[in-house]
């Protein structure tokens, strides 16, 4: 199933349960008292006809589904609740290539991003809200690019430790794994970026 194809399944999906549609398809939402932190995406792959798999991409490599969870605010707006990696961070990598021929964009341009509404722990239901992609371009494209050639100027001057999540604008460069002690690194879009490419508020 190629991109736009897909693109026009999840469409239709917008304004479901995804609680419901996991029931239909048979997934699995709580496995002994703990939840299935996939189960989001696993329902939103079987309803567009995809099959169950573990590999990160849907559609040999041309494209990627991811699931983000978004949170009302007290007045009711919709933000994100956490920020959304994107890839692992190879340092040897980063280091040879610039933005315009380096993993993180084509990474970029190849996700699917939907957004559904987290309510409780429970899940009692979970709407998917919106479906998006990145259109990098403009003044987006270019706070992207300097966040990526600051990590590699990190890297070269300072070394791949230096790496933190205090670092970029839109994409930044954080601790992948447990957390303290952990030596590697994954690029993540920040809440922001995310809003922006659902295109709900910040």
């Amino acid at each position: 199933m190629n991109k736009e194809i897909a693109l026009q399944k999840l469409k239709t999906l917008e304004g479901q349960d995804l609680r419901k549609l996991a029931e239909k398809y048979n997934i699995t939402v709580f496995k002994e008292g703990k939840t299935n932190k996939g189960w989001a995406g696993q329902t939103v792959e079987r309803a567009i006809g995809l099959p169950l798999n573990s590999s990160q991409c849907p559609n040999a490599g041309s494209w990627e589904l991811k699931l983000v969870s978004l949170k009302k605010k007290v007045d009711g707006t919709l933000v994100p609740k956490e920020t959304m990696q994107i890839t692992m961070i190879n340092e040897k990598d980063v280091l040879e290539r610039p933005f315009e021929s380096s993993h993180l964009l084509s990474k970029l341009r190849s996700l699917v991003i939907c957004g559904r509404i987290f309510v409780s722990k429970n899940e009692p239901e979970s709407i998917l809200y919106k479906v998006g992609t990145f259109d990098l371009k403009g003044e987006l494209y270019k706070i992207v690019k300097t966040d990526y050639e600051d990590v590699r100027n990190a890297i070269r001057t300072r070394g791949f430790k230096s790496l933190t999540g205090h670092m970029g604008e839109l994409v930044q460069p954080r601790t992948k794994g447990p957390g303290h002690g952990s030596i590697s690194r994954a690029f993540y879009a920040r809440k922001g970026f995310v809003a922006i490419i659902l295109d709900i508020g910040t």
